[in-house]
C-alpha cells in the first residue's frame, strides 16, 4: 500500500475550520464535515486533487460540534460514503440532546454568547459506532490507519491513526490564535470548549507513545510531537489541579 497523502480543506480562511481529506491508495476518506453547508468547500478541494465525492470511501466525524458535523448527512448523500463516529456523541448526532460547552477562554465564551456553536445542522444516525476500547480498520477504505477513540474533548470524540505516525485529532489540541489565526500557528492551545482536560492530556499522550510525530488538527496548523508532548503535559497537570480543588 502507498502511503497516505492528507489533504487540509479550509472550511474558514486561516485553519481556523478544517475537515481533512486522506487520499490512500484505493481510495480516500473524509474527516470531519465542516459547518452546514460546506458541501461545496469540499467538492472544490477535491477537484483540485482530480478526485470527486465518487472517491470518498468514508467518512469519519470526530465529535458533534456544529463545526465539525455539520454537513455530514448532505456529505453522505453526495459520497454515497457511510460514516463513522463514537457512540457517545450519539444523542447529539441525532439532534435528541443539546450539547454542554466547557469554554476554556474569551473566544469559547464568545462563540456561546452569540449562539455560533449553537447553530443547528441536520441530525443523522452514523453508520457505523465505535465503542469505548474498539477501533476501525482503515484499510478497507484505502487509507493505511485506524479510527480510535479518544475521548475528553467531548464524551465521543475519536481520531485517526495512520501507519505514517501521523494523526487527525480532531478538537484535541488546536494552535495559532484565533482558532488558526495568523500568529503563533505552531503553538498548541486549548480549543475554545473542552470537557476533560486531563482525559485529553491522556488520549494526546498515548498517541505520543504510540510513535505519532504530527499531528492535524480541526482548528490551526499542524503541530509536532514535542509541542503536542508540552501541552499534553500541561493539560494532565490542570486535570489534577482540577481534581485537588473540586
Amino acid at each position: 500500500m502507498t502511503a497516505n497523502t492528507i489533504i487540509q480543506v479550509p472550511i474558514l480562511p486561516f485553519g481556523m475550520v478544517n475537515c481533512h481529506i486522506i487520499k490512500g491508495d484505493s481510495g480516500c476518506v473524509l474527516v470531519d464535515a465542516g459547518t452546514p453547508g460546506s458541501e461545496g468547500r469540499i467538492e472544490k478541494a477535491l477537484r483540485e486533487q482530480g478526485l470527486s465525492f465518487g472517491d470518498i470511501r468514508l467518512i469519519v466525524i470526530t465529535h458533534a460540534h456544529m463545526d465539525h458535523a455539520g454537513s455530514a448527512a448532505a456529505l453522505r448523500r453526495a459520497t454515497g460514503a457511510p460514516i463513522v463516529a463514537h457512540e457517545g456523541d450519539l444523542p447529539h448526532y441525532r439532534r435528541e440532546a443539546r450539547m454542554t460547552f466547557c469554554p476554556t477562554g474569551w473566544a469559547g465564551r464568545y462563540l456561546l454568547r452569540r449562539g455560533i456553536i449553537l447553530r443547528p445542522y441536520e441530525g443523522f444516525q452514523p453508520d457505523m459506532l465505535l465503542r469505548s476500547g474498539e477501533t476501525l480498520d482503515l484499510r478497507p477504505y484505502g487509507v493505511e490507519g485506524r479510527v480510535l477513540p479518544t475521548l475528553g474533548h467531548t464524551a465521543g470524540s475519536v481520531s485517526i491513526e495512520l501507519a505514517s505516525r501521523e494523526a487527525l485529532v480532531g478538537d484535541l489540541v488546536s494552535s495559532g490564535v484565533l482558532m488558526g489565526g495568523l500568529i503563533r500557528t505552531g503553538r498548541a492551545i486549548r480549543p475554545p470548549f473542552e470537557e476533560a482536560p486531563r482525559t485529553v492530556g491522556e488520549a494526546l499522550q498515548r498517541l505520543l507513545d504510540s510513535g505519532v510525530t504530527r499531528f492535524y488538527l480541526g482548528h490551526g496548523d499542524p503541530l509536532g510531537a514535542e509541542e503536542v508532548q508540552r501541552h499534553a503535559q500541561a493539560l494532565m497537570r490542570l486535570g489534577t489541579l482540577q481534581s485537588a480543588l473540586a
